[in-house]
């Protein structure tokens, strides 16, 4: 099931799925408005971005074990904690070398830092799976998993030659979410398997985008 949101600066205002009314964005010049007219493209700099290095393993650890211990008990997190410490002085090392040499011959890839620690792990994953490496006892424990259960996992395509995409859901009980911001439009789709209700949660983000141009207008917010 695929339900779509599309935002888009009509003459006649806006529009939330094909023919439904909407409030007008508000696209002008001044420095007040939320959505503002611009003479540079949305993909302008794309290609000047910084290239990000693959970071340190063991930043990249601690970063995942400061995502788990809100999510697990004192005896899981133990079991978790010492999973990390034998992955990262032991095969996960040795992977992670791997990586970085895979990395200096292919120059036109980019690694996330800042507080992602998911990429590089499942990097680490595909590469030992890759190599024929028996898969490493990390990826094994139950908490890693359950942190990869991905309720929303959304991706995004913008280009001129695209009007919108689509993403599926990667897990049963998931949603996944397509979303394009151009220069003058804003959209998404929202697909789901039969469990779950894709237009329901499409109620929920027109709501939630209504609620923020309400503040931003200096409204009171409905409930």
């Amino acid at each position: 099931m695929v339900a779509r949101l599309l935002l888009r600066s009509w003459s006649r205002g806006l529009a939330v799925g094909p023919g439904a009314p909407c409030r007008p964005l508000s696209t002008g010049f001044e420095p007040s408005q939320y959505l503002q007219r611009s003479i540079v493209p949305t993909m302008h700099y794309q290609d000047s971005l910084p290239r990000l290095p693959i970071p340190k393993l063991e930043d990249t650890i601690r970063r995942y074990l400061s995502a788990q211990k809100p999510l697990l008990d004192d005896s899981q997190f133990r079991k978790t904690e010492q999973l990390c410490k034998s992955f990262e002085t032991g095969i996960g090392k040795e992977l992670h070398e791997q990586l970085v040499a895979q990395d200096k011959q292919n120059k036109h890839t980019s690694y996330i830092s800042g507080q992602g620690f998911d990429r590089h792990l499942f990097a680490l994953r595909y590469l030992a799976a890759a190599r024929g490496i028996s898969v490493p006892e990390l990826f094994l424990d139950p908490a890693y998993r359950q942190i990869n259960h991905n309720i929303l996992s959304t991706s995004t395509l913008s280009s001129p030659a695209v009007n919108i995409g689509c993403f599926a859901p990667v897990v049963p009980d998931g949603f996944g979410i397509g979303y394009a911001v151009q220069d003058n439009w804003i959209g998404c789709n929202v697909s789901a398997y039969q469990s779950r209700n894709a237009r329901e949660f499409l109620q929920c983000v027109e709501k939630a985008l209504e609620d923020m141009f309400d503040a931003l207008e200096g409204k009171m917010i409905k409930t």
